[in-house]
């Protein structure tokens, strides 16, 4: 089974830079889809990022478009989400998962297997 660990949350003030990762000890991410997903308290797990370690395409919800940008280290089996120009509005708990048919997409019931969440507070 896949174990997926994702790191980087924080507190950080409007405005300020969070690199999260997703890293998978003793796997590796060849043909897969690596999505990260957020919650905040009351609302949906909504899609983010995600890439195909295959080919590297990419997808980007319209609310962090041009602030986050994911990108993959196949030889350490880690995707980073580099998030900058945070808002309040991004404050959740962020999510890596894979999804072994490698196809980008932002919906959660593709995603087989998950990591425990990171939290990302965002003052303002």
């Amino acid at each position: 089974e896949v174990q997926l660990q994702a790191s980087g949350g924080g507190l950080v003030q409007t405005g300020g830079s969070l690199r999260l990762s997703c890293a998978a000890p003793g796997f590796t991410f060849d043909d897969y889809a690596i999505g990260w997903f957020r919650q905040a308290p009351g609302k949906e797990r909504e899609g983010v990022s995600c890439i195909s370690s295959s080919d590297g395409s990419t997808y980007y919800a319209d609310s962090v478009k041009g602030r986050f940008t994911i990108s993959s280290d196949n030889a350490k089996n880690t995707v980073y989400l580099q998030m900058n120009s945070l808002k309040p509005e991004d404050t959740a708990v962020y999510y890596c998962a894979a999804d072994p048919t490698g196809w980008v997409t932002a919906e959660p019931y593709e995603y087989d297997y998950w990591g425990q969440g990171t939290q990302v507070t965002v003052s303002s």
